[in-house]
């Protein structure tokens, strides 16, 4: 659906940007600077309903492990249904919303994009996925620098995490003929973010 945006005087489409990638791959570094470049956003990190699954784990007498049975079963997936319900809300509102979120099992699950693209169509929006590629060891030492506890097993139990996660890019998800639907932000070096943050802006906007 083609809006006026009354604040830019320019038509724009309604798009749901969804920046994924495993863990420490600079995806929230990347999402916050894709939504500070682009006019009229509303930005969603799933990271922001942390405090609330942290509840759940002391209700349940749990100790508190993302990398957990518990978690997986109990927790994970109402984070992602949550964050993207809110989203879809937002649209209601606004032409882009952006989600900050690693979607890492969702981006290779064709059923679940395929229910994704088929609840913005109502909303007259489309889909885009923006996959942060970054080397393995950097994502590693950017969990070593950030020293944050959702990492404690994942650096403890590094050669297990690596066998349980997958760093290669959807490519599932690109349709040849939509120049957005899959777009790649190469993040290793400085001036790999660059490049590519220049280059996906372009074709956003």
């Amino acid at each position: 659906m083609v809006i006026w945006n009354k604040r830019k005087g320019v038509n724009k489409l309604k798009k749901l940007i969804l920046v994924t990638s495993p863990p420490a791959s600079g995806k929230t570094y990347v999402a916050k600077k894709l939504a500070e470049a682009l006019s009229q956003v509303v930005y969603l990190d799933k990271d922001t309903l942390i405090p609330l699954s942290k509840q759940i784990f002391v209700v349940a007498g749990e100790e508190y492990n993302r990398s957990s049975d518990f978690f997986e079963k109990n927790i994970r997936d109402y984070e992602y249904e949550t964050v993207v319900a809110l989203a879809l809300e937002a649209l209601d509102y606004d032409n882009t919303v952006l989600i900050n979120a690693p979607f890492t099992k969702e981006v290779r699950d064709i059923n679940y994009i395929y229910n994704l693209k088929a609840k913005l169509k109502k909303k007259k929006a489309s889909l885009v996925v923006i996959w942060v590629e970054t080397a393995i060891e950097v994502t590693r030492q950017r969990m070593i620098a950030r020293n944050s506890e959702r990492d404690t097993w994942k650096l403890a139990h590094w050669d297990e995490y690596l066998a349980e996660s997958n760093f290669n890019i959807p490519i599932g998800l690109d349709n040849p003929h939509v120049k957005d639907d899959l777009l790649i932000f190469k993040n290793s070096t400085d001036q790999e973010f660059k490049t590519s943050l220049n280059e996906i802006l372009s074709i956003l906007e």
